[in-house]
């Protein structure tokens, strides 16, 4: 085991920046060096896609749920500490929630100061989200959030080491170039790195970055926190998790695309904004993952499983700027027609629906 301090590592960004592609690349980059890693997730409710999906992977992964970091930061500590309890990780990843701002006061801050096992801080770097960036850094009018929303976008790009921008894949030469213009025009000398989670392409730079010291985790900045409150509270937030079983067996892939692509059918009839949107279904052994990160986008199987079932786990996660009931409706819909027509039998484990309260950080410290 190795005697050095333990390299703290979180990656932020909004919500569908693609944090737990990337933490699950780091993850991998750092195990193939020998090291032993750990991974924090954090969500305002239980039965998170990101921590089946990690753990479906074969990683160690702690889970705070309930709360943001921020607001439960003794939570992750214990995390940590339980992560750590027969073997200490050599590095820890933490995925805060994708609505949070103000964490270098309210986590690393205390984590130098107050928690009294000490960390080797990494640069703070945040992923930043190119659908939804394009139109709140042009000052795009209804670009699908509010102005309170849009507020915790821009403070978690301010106060970053470094951003990140994701999904370069998907974007042309065109659209990288006015992003990272865009970028550099509201938040000068902000160091950007290029990479697409998916594919690979930039992750050395991304590596590399994370490798220096200094005098990184210090950007302290002044936050409204009823402006900060407000635009959390916008959201309408759904965890759901079900079984669901057939006479015959059914292609998982299919039943998840066709779940996310009724889902958003239903909110774009009212107009309302897609923050995220994933589900994830499991069984013997495989799964499957499809996410959509906007209204306007397309939904994407980002990991297939390729296997039929005559039964599987499904866990969803919501993510909406609409009210939590109709939410709950939208998908409970969509869920009841999609079985009906397959044939299929469903039992809902697992339900919560609500708007993030405010946020009330354990600590923060700004100086």
């Amino acid at each position: 085991m190795s005697t050095d301090l333990p390299r703290f590592v979180m990656i932020g960004g909004f919500l569908g920046a693609g944090k737990t592609t990337t933490i699950a690349k780091l993850a991998k980059h750092y195990q193939s060096q020998g090291k032993k890693v750990g991974i924090v997730t954090n969500d305002q409710a239980t039965d998170l896609v990101d921590t089946n999906l990690l753990r479906s992977q074969g990683f160690d992964v702690g889970e705070v749920a309930g709360s943001c970091f921020c607001c439960n930061f003794n939570a992750l500590t214990d995390t940590v500490e339980q992560l750590g309890a027969v073997d200490r990780p050599d590095v820890i990843i933490a995925e805060p929630v994708g609505s949070c701002t103000d964490l270098v006061a309210t986590v690393i801050r205390p984590l130098q100061q107050i928690y009294d096992q000490p960390f080797d801080i990494a640069p703070y770097g945040v992923i930043v989200k190119p659908s939804h960036g394009l139109k709140i850094l042009k000052k795009v009018k209804r670009g699908g959030f509010s102005p309170q929303a849009e507020y915790i976008f821009r403070k978690q790009i301010e106060e970053a080491d470094f951003v990140l921008l994701n999904r370069i894949d998907e974007l042309s030469t065109d659209q990288v170039s006015d992003l990272m213009q865009l970028i550099e025009a509201d938040f000068p000398n902000m160091p950007c790195i290029r990479i697409s989670a998916k594919t690979g392409e930039g992750f050395d730079g991304l590596t590399e970055y994370l490798e220096l010291r200094g005098e990184f985790g210090k950007r302290l900045m002044d936050v409204d926190y009823d402006v900060y409150a407000a635009g959390e509270a916008e959201l309408g937030w759904l965890n759901a998790q079900l079984s669901v079983q057939a006479g015959k067996p059914f292609e998982i892939d299919a039943l998840l695309e066709d779940l996310v692509n009724r889902i958003q059918s239903r909110l774009q009839e009212e107009g309302s904004e897609v923050a995220h949107l994933k589900a994830i279904g499991m069984q013997d052994g495989q799964f499957a993952v499809v996410n959509l990160v906007s209204s306007d986008s397309q939904s994407v199987l980002s990991v297939p499983s390729r296997h039929a079932a005559l039964s599987a786990e499904l866990v969803v996660n919501a993510r909406v700027a609409t009210d939590p009931e109709r939410l709950t409706k939208h998908v409970q819909d969509a869920i009841d027609s999609i079985c009906s027509e397959r044939g299929i039998r469903y039992e809902t484990r697992a339900l919560q629906s609500f708007k993030p309260g405010r946020p009330v950080p354990t600590h923060r410290i700004h100086n």
